[in-house]
């Protein structure tokens, strides 16, 4: 029985891109002014197209993962299951949902539209 799903949100993918460009266009021009080059504006260009060409080339891909709540495991893309029994910690990071096992391992779950509920979720199931 699956009692819950958290698929990914095409927004907060997007918005997470959009933040990623900014970063690499500002880091682009810093680099090159920092070398005295004279067109420092051709950084802002690369790194806008570096991540635009990022979030589309991966988007089909990372929009495609979802992750549910099944027969007391959170199960996830390329057969992951993680025990709700064997959660230690849940975190939100962004728009990211970190899983943290007793053993260490971490898992995220990606791209969240509500990140805080997702977490509320995943620790009542873990009750």
């Amino acid at each position: 029985m699956t009692d819950l799903t958290f698929p990914p949100d095409r927004a907060a993918y997007i918005r997470n891109h959009a933040w990623m460009a900014a970063l690499a266009m500002a880091g682009a021009m810093g680099i090159l002014w920092a070398m005295g080059n004279a067109y420092v504006w051709t950084g802002a260009v690369a790194g806008l197209a570096a991540i635009a060409l990022r979030g589309v080339y991966l988007a089909s891909e990372e929009l495609a993962v979802v992750w549910k709540i099944d027969d007391g495991a959170l199960v996830g893309p390329g057969d992951q299951r993680v025990a709700l029994a064997n959660v230690e910690a849940v975190r939100t990071m962004g728009s990211f949902v970190q899983v943290i096992t007793r053993d260490g391992h971490k898992y995220l779950i990606k791209y969240q539209a509500e990140p805080a509920k997702t977490k509320a979720a995943i620790e009542r199931a873990c009750l």
